[in-house]
C-alpha cells in the first residue's frame, strides 16, 4: 500500500473473516481496528476519531450497515467507506451509493481487488487526513507527536508518548503487553516487565493532571488482568 500510516477500521461480525482480513491489510503497513456490529462502530468513529477508512459490512447485528453509513453521512463525516457484503443486487447497491458509500465491493472477493480499491480510496485527491488522535480531554498530534491534555501541554518521554500514541489509535480495545513492547522498544533487548513500568509512569502523569472545573477527569490506563491494557474514555463530572 502507498499510506503505510492509513488507520482503518474494519466493521465485521465473523470472527474468522475479520480475523483474516485484518492480519492481511495489516501485513501491507496499515494499522486496522475492529468493530463488531454497527453500535460498536459508530462509538469508534465518534468525532475527532482519526480513522483514514472505513470497511463496512452491511449485516450486521443490532444496528445494521447502511444505518452506521447513513449516521455518519448526516452527521458530515466524510470519512471513504467501502462497502463489503453478500447483498448483489442493484437496488441494494444503489442504495448504498445514495447514502454515501464511497465504493462497494460484493462477497466473495478477492484480497488483491479490496486492497486495490481501499488504495484508490486512501489516495483520492482532497483526501485529508485527521493529523490528531484524540480521546475526551486527550490529544496527540500525530506528525510532532506533541501530546495535551485539557488543552494543556503533558510532558511525556518518548517511550511514554510512544506507548500512549499505541493506545489512542485504538482506544477502548486491549492492547496486549507484547504489543506495547514490540511498538516502543522495538529489537531493543529490554525485558517485557519494561512496560508495566512505562505504563505505571503513564498513568500517573493521566491521573495527576490538574482537572478544570465541570469537566471530566483525564483518560484512564486500566489493566486487563492476563491480556494487556485499554485505554478508556474519563469519568464524568465529579467522578
Amino acid at each position: 500500500m502507498n499510506t503505510p500510516a492509513a488507520h482503518i477500521l474494519l466493521v465485521e461480525d465473523t470472527p474468522d473473516l475479520a480475523l483474516w482480513l485484518g492480519t492481511a491489510l495489516r501485513q501491507t503497513g496499515l494499522a486496522v481496528s475492529f468493530a463488531r456490529d454497527g453500535h460498536e462502530a459508530l462509538a469508534q468513529l465518534a468525532a475527532g476519531h482519526g480513522f483514514d477508512a472505513v470497511l463496512l459490512d452491511l449485516q450486521l447485528p443490532g444496528l445494521d450497515g447502511l444505518s452506521v453509513l447513513q449516521s455518519l453521512r448526516e452527521r458530515g463525516d466524510t470519512v471513504p467507506v467501502l462497502v463489503l457484503t453478500a447483498r448483489v443486487s442493484v437496488p441494494d447497491r444503489v442504495l448504498g451509493l445514495n447514502l454515501g458509500a464511497d465504493d462497494y465491493l460484493p462477497k466473495p472477493f478477492d484480497l488483491s481487488e479490496l486492497e486495490a480499491r481501499l488504495q484508490a480510496l486512501l489516495r483520492r485527491p482532497g483526501r485529508t487526513r485527521n493529523t490528531r488522535l484524540r480521546l475526551g480531554p486527550l490529544e496527540m498530534d500525530r506528525s510532532s507527536g506533541q501530546v495535551s491534555l485539557f488543552d494543556q501541554p503533558l510532558a511525556l518521554t518518548p517511550r511514554e508518548a510512544a506507548a500512549l500514541r499505541v493506545l489512542l489509535e485504538d482506544p477502548r480495545r486491549t492492547v496486549s503487553k507484547d504489543d506495547l513492547h514490540r511498538s516502543v522498544f522495538a529489537d531493543e533487548a529490554v525485558e517485557l516487565e519494561a512496560v508495566e513500568v512505562l505504563i505505571h509512569r503513564l498513568r500517573k502523569k493521566l491521573e495527576s493532571a490538574p482537572v478544570p472545573p465541570g469537566q471530566a477527569g483525564p483518560p484512564v490506563v486500566h489493566t486487563i488482568r492476563g491480556l494487556g491494557y485499554m485505554l478508556m474514555p474519563p469519568a464524568g463530572p465529579g467522578h
